[in-house]
């Protein structure tokens, strides 16, 4: 089995402002089912705080704020097992991501 990790890109503003509880609520169910679906294939993951709540850190110097203004921002993430790429791409494109899309990238390993 090789690992994957499954990045999640969306749009911020559906999550703001009027609405943002109803969307709140659709994501999270979305997820829920996600996981209902997959549970054997999860390693782990989470949802991340809005970029509002970045630091950036660069040369050593530290900034309030996310590393690039960007649409899409990173909203979390899911680390799977999957026997090999189509395996975890049919993973991937389970996954909720109705304002944005996802990236999946295989795990690095090292040889020790």
């Amino acid at each position: 089995m090789s690992q994957y990790l499954i990045l999640i890109y969306e749009d911020e503003a559906p999550f703001e402002g009027p609405g943002a509880a109803e969307v709140h609520a659709e994501v999270y169910a979305a997820h829920m089912k996600f996981g209902e679906n997959n549970g054997p294939k999860l390693v782990g993951g989470n949802a991340l705080q809005p970029t509002a709540t970045a630091t950036t850190i660069r040369d050593g110097v530290v900034t309030d704020g996310p590393f690039g203004e960007t649409k899409e921002a990173l909203g979390g993430y899911y680390l799977i097992e999957a026997a090999d790429l189509d395996e975890a791409i049919s993973i991937a494109k389970q996954v909720p991501a109705k304002y944005g899309a996802v990236e999946l990238r295989p795990i690095m390993v090292f040889d020790s």
